[in-house]
């Protein structure tokens, strides 16, 4: 178990803009920073370059990259030969670009990275206002993770319980942005876009790059994101 003073946290560090400042929130909050990144053999598998970058500059004590191939299940414009929408974000429907029980799957394996090294929190830059309506980013969602994490481990049923933390939960993206600029951190090391250009920019037209960009500047703040199109 650890102390107050040699707190532990598993960060889930995609490379994206909420992962980065949920990273930042932990470190700030004094934790040891082990950092958890998926390779699912994702369309947009530069944001793991970007994941890189982001656990250095946070000083994560260790930073996985695990990869899971999650394209031999496919059911996602992410994991599959499926076009990325680009016509806007579509509101109450959720969008091909969901990769089915994506958060339940890398959420458990931060769990048992968790339990491994004796850290009792886990840290995940869900979001329910500015997100594209995935299910698996909701309080409810995460409420019951962190319940069946105490029921599913060791620690949890001898009462050394496990909390899931969503500081991001309730933020809109230009909340996000102004706590990355908060954080001092660099938002351009992040990387949002689905759709990569040939040319390695952000494509500027799916639902991630339309709402990164409609984060900064409801933030009033300059966008370092570098778009093949205008979003």
């Amino acid at each position: 178990m650890t102390t107050n003073g040699d707190k532990m946290a598993v960060v889930l560090l995609s490379g994206g803009l909420d992962s980065m400042v949920v990273g930042g929130l932990a470190r700030e909050a004094g934790y040891r920073l082990f950092a958890l990144t998926v390779d699912y053999n994702q369309r947009h598998r530069i944001e793991l370059q970007a994941a890189a970058r982001v656990a250095e500059a946070l000083e994560a004590e260790r930073h996985v990259v695990l990869p899971l191939d999650l394209s031999q299940f496919g059911g996602s414009a992410l994991t599959a030969d499926i076009d990325v929408p680009k016509d806007g974000v579509e509101k109450g429907a959720i969008p091909i670009t969901y990769v089915p029980a994506r958060n339940t799957i890398f959420l458990s394996l931060c769990l048992g990275w968790a339990e491994a090294v004796g850290a009792r929190d886990l840290f995940i830059g869900v979001n329910a206002l500015d997100y594209s309506g995935y299910p698996d980013c909701r309080p409810d969602f995460i409420y019951a993770f962190e319940d069946m994490a105490n029921l599913a481990t060791k620690a949890g049923v001898e009462g050394d319980r496990f909390t899931v933390h969503t500081p991001l939960i309730d933020m809109t993206k230009a909340d996000i942005a102004r706590e990355a600029d908060r954080l001092g951190l660099d938002a351009g090391m992040s990387w949002s876009c689905y759709d990569p250009a040939p040319s390695g920019q952000h494509c500027g037209l799916c639902d991630s790059c339309r709402l990164r960009c409609k984060g900064f500047a409801e933030a009033g703040l300059a966008d370092p994101t570098d778009y093949a199109a205008s979003p």
